[in-house]
C-alpha cells in the first residue's frame, strides 16, 4: 500500500487551502508534515497558482519580495536560503496610514531596503546590466505573516504561502546614484516602535549587499522564464529579525538618507 504521506501533493488543492487560511485568519498545518516530499518547485507552482487567483480576481502585480536573506531570519525560521514572493497593488498600505494586524493572522514587522526599477530587464540579466536598471532605492516595512499555525515552517511552506508575504508600506524612492547604491552595504535600517528602536541592520545583512539580493532574485525569476519590468518595486529582505506587529502603536522605518515610512497599527476587538 502507497504511504499517503508520499503521494504527490494536489497543486490546485494546497493553493485554495492556504487562501482559506487567509481569508477566515485560521492557520492550517504545515504543508511538509503531510507531504514530506514536497519539493521547491512544487511550492512555487502552488505560489503561482494563487498569484494567477489574486491576478484573476482584479488584483495587478506591482513587484516582488525577497525573504530569508539575512542569518537572523534564516535562524528565526530555521531555514538556509532565500526564496521570494509576488507583490500586487491590494498589499500595498499607504505611506503613514492605519492598519489593524487583527486582520491578519500572526504579523510580524521586517525593516528593508527596496529598489524601484526604472527600465525593463532581460531575462536572467549580469549584474552590471540590473544595476543600470535601478531607477530608485527606498526604505520600507514589509508585513510578513504566515497562513501555516504557529509559524511552523520549513522552506517548501513559506514559498508556497507566498514567501510569507502579507503588505507593504514603501518609503519614498530617491534616485539611484552611484554613491547611495555603493554605500547600502553600509547604511543602517531601522525600525522603531512607539520612538523606541526595535529592530535594527546594515545593508551588508542582506547577502552582504541589497543589489547582490536583487540579483539573485533576477536569477530565480530568469530560471522561470521571467524577469522585472519597469515600474517594478522589490523588497530586497529584511536586515534584522522580525518584530511582532502589536495593536496600538506607531512604526517608522528609517534609514541615513531615505525618507521614513510609517505605519500605524490601530487596536480592535476583531475575532
Amino acid at each position: 500500500m502507497t504511504n499517503p504521506a508520499l503521494q504527490a501533493i494536489d497543486i490546485d488543492s494546497a493553493a485554495l487551502e492556504l487562501r482559506w487560511a487567509e481569508a477566515t485568519r485560521k492557520g492550517v498545518k504545515p504543508l511538509t508534515e503531510r507531504f514530506p516530499e514536497l519539493t521547491i518547485n512544487e511550492a512555487y507552482a502552488i505560489q503561482r497558482a494563487n498569484l494567477q487567483d489574486r491576478l484573476s480576481r482584479g488584483e495587478r502585480l506591482t513587484g516582488r519580495k525577497i525573504g530569508l536573506t539575512s542569518l537572523a531570519m534564516q535562524q528565526q525560521l530555521g531555514v538556509d536560503e532565500p526564496d521570494y514572493g509576488a507583490i500586487t497593488d491590494a498589499m500595498e498600505i499607504a505611506n503613514g496610514a492605519e492598519f489593524d494586524p487583527a486582520l491578519l493572522l500572526q504579523p510580524r514587522l521586517e525593516v528593508e531596503f527596496a529598489f524601484e526599477i526604472g527600465a525593463d530587464v532581460p531575462i536572467s540579466p549580469n549584474y552590471d546590466e540590473l544595476v543600470a536598471a535601478v531607477s530608485g532605492v527606498a526604505v520600507a516595512i514589509e508585513i510578513i505573516d504566515s497562513r501555516v499555525v504557529d509559524w511552523r515552517i520549513k522552506l517548501p511552506d513559506t514559498v508556497a504561502d507566498n514567501a510569507s508575504m502579507a503588505c507593504v508600506v514603501w518609503g519614498e524612492f530617491v534616485p539611484a546614484t552611484p554613491e547611495l547604491l555603493a554605500g547600502l552595504p553600509d547604511a543602517v535600517a531601522t525600525l522603531t516602535r512607539d520612538g523606541e528602536v526595535v529592530s535594527s541592520g546594515p545593508g551588508s545583512a542582506v547577502l552582504g549587499h541589497p543589489l547582490t539580493s536583487l540579483h539573485w532574485l533576477a536569477g530565480a525569476l530568469g530560471a522561470q522564464g521571467d524577469s522585472f519590468g519597469a515600474g517594478d518595486r522589490v523588497l530586497a529582505g529584511a536586515v534584522a529579525a522580525a518584530t511582532d506587529f502589536v495593536p496600538g502603536a506607531s512604526w517608522a522605518a528609517s534609514a541615513d538618507g531615505l525618507p521614513s515610512a510609517t505605519l500605524t497599527s490601530t487596536a480592535s476587538d476583531h475575532s
